[in-house]
């Protein structure tokens, strides 16, 4: 397998480390979005949305978005729970993850790790805090009563929120007004074959 990707992206990242603590070996294939080389001919007839990260299997079958391809990896494996709410549940902090959480908590990221902060996006950062803060607040208080976010163990919903949850720094966000995530992001960091980012 390939994974076309860049290696501070947390989308890319969540596949480095479900493959990584999964055992399955894999190609790592760099893009640099910056020079826009996800935006050639032959990455675009990989994905036709012109985003990292792809999984290319074996065979030349390509997929795309970063929790679709969790899903595919880990589908059968410890990191996707057994029942069926488990599975919703996982599903669940999935879609909110890229729905509530990426949208301000990556973005805010970007705009800060990736573009240096520019006076033009300065209030579109600032307009991404208060959203950012607001999901990271559901997430505190679901870890306040749980160690994890889908079946009571550690699944790709973790992974999925990990990728971009540890760094919010980069991107202006406090953690330390979050002591269950804090606690959280320990555990996580604490698995068998953790891998960090990078």
């Amino acid at each position: 397998m390939k994974v076309y990707g860049d290696v501070w992206s947390g989308n890319c990242y969540k596949l480095k480390l479900a493959l990584t603590q999964l055992g399955r070996p894999f190609e790592w294939v760099p893009v640099d979005i910056m020079k826009r080389e996800s935006r050639t001919p032959e990455f675009l007839a990989k994905n036709p949305n012109g985003r990292i990260p792809v999984l290319e299997l074996d065979d030349g079958t390509c997929l795309a978005e970063s929790n679709a391809i969790l899903w595919y990896l880990a589908e059968g494996t410890a990191l996707v729970p057994g029942d069926r709410l488990g599975r919703a549940r996982a599903l669940q902090w999935m879609f909110f993850e890229q729905y509530s959480h990426e949208p301000y908590v990556a973005t805010s990221r970007y705009i800060v790790r990736y573009l240096g902060s520019p006076p033009e996006r300065r209030a579109e950062l600032a307009a991404r805090q208060a959203p950012g803060y607001a999901a990271l607040g559901v997430m505190e208080g679901h870890l306040a009563a749980q160690d994890w976010f889908a079946g009571g163990n550690y699944s790709i919903a973790d992974i999925a929120l990990y990728a971009y949850t540890h760094c919010a720094g980069e991107g202006g966000f406090d953690l330390g007004r979050f002591p269950a995530i804090r606690d959280w992001l320990a555990r996580v960091e604490s698995r068998p074959l953790y891998l960090p980012m990078g």
